[in-house]
């Protein structure tokens, strides 16, 4: 039912651009901003390495498509990345705030 969506972004201006947008849209009810991670990855057959902001969203099962449809849509890259983990347990007080700022 809930899930934590991990994206990578080029800049800390887009990964807040794209933060705001998920919480106003209620998409989310809390995203996370790691200013800073090292990422290295294979991309058109060469090994790269960049740096780039890590947003952590806080979400349910029931809105992941949407979560990624929103994310290609404001993200600059070709192939974002947009992983969800579910979310086996937790602080039940904080679980039912999740669920009613994602609106259900």
């Amino acid at each position: 039912m809930y899930v934590v969506i991990y994206v990578t972004a080029e800049s800390l201006e887009q990964a807040r651009r794209i933060a705001r947008a998920l919480v106003e849209e209620r998409l989310a009810a809390c995203v996370n901003i790691v200013e800073r991670v090292e990422s290295v990855y294979w991309w058109e057959g060469e090994v790269q390495e960049s740096q780039e902001a890590l947003l952590i969203i806080k979400s349910l099962r029931s809105r992941v498509e949407e979560v990624v449809r929103r994310v290609k849509e404001l993200h600059s890259y070709t192939v974002p990345e947009v992983v969800a983990v579910e979310i086996c347990g937790g602080n039940p007080d904080y679980l039912r705030w999740l669920r009613e700022e994602c609106g259900e």
